[in-house]
């Protein structure tokens, strides 16, 4: 028995997994392949049955998980960042979030008999979407930048703002269940409103406060973080019954806007657990679907999906887009763009569970109502999205935009350069002062590591379409050309030669990670573009024509300039001096290093390298 459990239990991470890689591999939300995987292992095999082998442990699981959930979603809701993302967004956030609760209450109360307290909770569930499916869905099809900021942030915000809206409705609904009288509704629903916020603030203040003045050392921060937040979920819960999810989603807003805070280090922990336990729960959440429940429904639920997709997030939009300067095509791409993720499904088993001890009616059929929205919203997301952008004219065109990794004084040059002939580009760094330094020239810059999942949320690669790895650490080189090769193609990325380390196995094991080496001349590192900078080059662009061809430029920078990029007409980039590599005609533009004459002066050098 307990070494079936033990198979049983390591199939499920190792299933996991590999869902996980499928969804990186096809640029689609895990969450697709979780389900669909849980569901045949239980189901439709047999094999995993979740209360059989978890047993009275599985819900305090799940409910520690969904904290967990609702707690790092809440640690991304800034509320200046919310003026910061224009009227769509607000008013998606506001008046969008609403309509689409009201018309899921009243569609799903109507159509399927439900009470309209599990009516108003099914509402509140369905009405986020989440970057965790947003953000793949926005790689795959790269819609124009407007679309994608306004997209990503409503995923981002629409999290936490909507895991409260659905805790604030589950307490109404668990408090007006347990005594009847109206008075004693409000005063149960009112404790649980006052502890939460009260012990919410408190703890994020004493958290905030240990992370900001490093009462913790650095290794201890993230599993102090967890765990205390889980102690203060415990906590909460003994004092008011159900109201810890409200106390720490209350807690990470408070920590997210408190000064001084490093919540971005706190929300590390989550790439591992999303893997982890989050993978895991949604295996074993999809394992327990009732589906006869759902049937026994008959076109209920069909009539629930087709108005949620089909009139409460087209009217949700074009009523936030009021005011806006939205095309209709921008507009239309956005009423049919709307995935449900993580929250959703985690929410919908845990408040489920808890209804049905309740003794709520309706209630079994909350979790499979929800799993049917998150599985058809993705699947029919996933594979029209990107037509109908195309057909409506909202997708980005072929982006000739570069993305350095690595902004130090030799990157921030060749980007300089780049900027100054219209072509867009975004600088990436962990040091602080040479994000600064570009900052000062001018220059888009992302701060912090360019393959973390930090940056997949708010990194911008609007106008973005190539690659250049420009960093003195090799080791990050390697990282971000294997990541952003298969984000961008393997004819996009690029990178500078490495030596002596180039003939290691090891880093021949990849042939499109080699050809990313070879584009450029097996000479040019840099540290030779560093040296060349120290010692008084300077980065140049030069115009070929009839009257002067690329045999005239080399013969007059013979043995000075350092070729990188042909420019052409059209403002195409391509690298010079590798294996089939361009040779510039007339109109063309060679951007290289170019070192000083023995008359000419040097010029000021940035001396940061």
């Amino acid at each position: 028995m307990v070494e079936h459990q033990i198979v049983v239990l390591a199939s499920i991470g190792v299933v996991s997994l590999v869902c996980q890689w499928i969804a990186w591999r096809l640029r689609l939300p895990a969450i697709l392949f979780l389900l669909v995987a849980g569901i045949f292992m239980g189901p439709f095999l047999g094999y995993l049955d979740t209360d059989a082998l978890l047993g009275d442990l599985f819900f305090p699981i799940v409910s520690l998980a969904v904290a967990v959930i609702l707690f790092e979603g809440s640690l991304t809701l800034k509320f200046s960042e919310m003026q910061e993302h224009g009227k769509m967004v607000r008013n998606l956030l506001g008046t969008g979030m609403i309509v689409t609760w009201v018309v899921a209450s009243v569609v799903s109360h109507l159509a399927l008999d439900l009470s309209w307290g599990v009516a108003a909770l099914f509402g509140s569930i369905v009405v986020v979407t989440g970057p965790t499916v947003i953000m793949p869905l926005l790689r795959a099809v790269r819609p124009n930048g407007r679309i994608s900021n306004i997209l990503k942030w409503e995923g981002i915000v629409i999290d936490p703002l909507g895991a409260l809206l659905a805790v604030l409705v589950f307490e109404f609904v668990i408090s007006a269940g347990e005594g009847g009288a109206l008075s004693h509704t409000f005063i149960t629903f009112g404790s649980t409103l006052i502890l939460g916020a009260a012990l919410g603030c408190g703890s994020g203040y004493l958290l905030g406060s240990a992370l900001r003045n490093r009462w913790l050392p650095q290794f201890l921060q993230n599993a102090g973080s967890l765990t205390f937040m889980l102690g203060v979920y415990a906590l909460s819960n003994f004092l008011v019954l159900e109201s810890g999810l409200l106390t720490v989603t209350v807690m990470g807003i408070w920590l997210a806007n408190m000064k001084g805070v490093p919540v971005d280090d706190i929300l590390e922990f989550k790439e591992s657990l999303s893997v982890l336990l989050i993978s895991a729960l949604f295996i074993l959440l999809a394992a327990r679907i009732d589906f006869g429940a759902l049937a026994s429904l008959g076109l209920g639920p069909v009539w629930v999906l087709l108005t949620l997709m089909l009139i409460a997030r087209p009217v949700a939009v074009w009523l936030a887009a009021i005011g806006t300067d939205l095309t209709w095509q921008e507009k239309t791409f956005l009423s049919w763009v709307a995935p449900r993720g993580i929250v959703a499904a985690a929410v919908s088993a845990l408040f489920a569970f808890k209804l049905e001890e309740a003794g709520h009616v309706g209630a079994s059929v909350l979790v499979p109502l929800v799993f049917m929205v998150i599985l058809v919203t993705v699947i029919t997301n996933s594979l029209t999205a990107s037509p109908l952008a195309k057909l409506l004219k909202v997708n980005e065109v072929a982006s000739n935009g570069f993305l350095f990794i690595g902004a130090n004084a030799v990157a921030r040059q060749v980007a300089k350069a780049f900027a100054a002939k219209g072509i867009p580009v975004v600088m990436t760094d962990t040091s602080w002062e040479n994000v600064r330094a570009a900052r000062m020239d001018n220059l888009r810059v992302y701060y912090g590591n360019p393959v973390s999942e930090h940056a997949e949320n708010n990194l911008d690669l609007s106008g973005i379409g190539n690659t250049m790895a420009m960093s003195p650490y090799r080791q990050l080189n390697t990282l971000a050309t294997y990541h952003y090769l298969d984000l961008m193609g393997a004819d996009r990325v690029f990178g500078l030669s490495e030596g002596d380390q180039d003939a290691r196995a090891s880093h021949q094991s990849a042939e499109k990670y080699v050809r990313t080496r070879k584009q450029f001349d097996e000479s040019v590192t840099f540290a030779k573009l560093a040296s060349l900078l120290s010692q008084g080059a300077s980065v140049k662009v030069t115009q070929l024509s009839g009257a002067f061809s690329y045999q005239d430029y080399q013969s007059q920078y013979s043995g000075r300039a350092t070729p990188l990029f042909a420019i052409s007409p059209l403002q195409e980039v391509f690298p010079m001096g590798g294996e089939g590599g361009v040779v510039p005609d007339d109109g063309w533009e060679v951007l290289s290093f170019v070192k000083p004459t023995a008359e000419e002066p040097p010029k000021e050098k940035d001396k940061k390298a």
